[in-house]
């Protein structure tokens, strides 16, 4: 067992504690922030992308592009198996479900509609990401 996974809580009330009631709501029970509120949309900075919820390192800028959708994109993660993807047929539609492969929380969906090179379109809740970054240099 990794050290991350080590510290993860084990309960959902421990889930609670830790997490705001919005990362809870996105992480632990699948939901969404409404378009183009997150706090990640535009970055003005070089750096990193964690899970809110355990601090796997999931994203980085030089992956982020502006999709237009309303939420974060991406056209590739960080390290393979750092994220899994699931079938979600949830709302009536068939989608893929983006979540951390550390402690399983709900990331977002994954779309074949993205850009080179991988051709993905990453779609990620601002609240299920922490940020470390740097200011860029030109």
């Amino acid at each position: 067992m990794s050290e991350q996974e080590e510290g993860l809580p084990s309960s959902d009330e421990e889930w609670r504690e830790r997490l705001t009631d919005e990362e809870y709501k996105i992480l632990r029970e699948q939901g969404t922030e409404p378009k183009f509120s997150g706090e990640y949309l535009e970055v003005d900075e070089e750096g990193e992308f964690t899970c809110a919820g355990c601090g796997t390192e999931l994203f980085s800028t030089d992956q982020q592009y502006d999709a237009g959708h309303g939420w974060p994109s991406f056209f590739d993660v960080v390290e393979d198996g750092n994220v899994e993807t699931k079938l979600d047929t949830s709302h009536g539609m068939r989608r893929t479900e983006v979540v951390c492969a550390t402690c399983g929380g709900h990331l977002g969906h994954v779309f074949d509609d993205g850009p080179d090179p991988t051709g993905k379109r990453y779609c990620i809740n601002s609240a299920a990401l922490d940020f470390e970054g740097e200011a860029r240099t030109e």
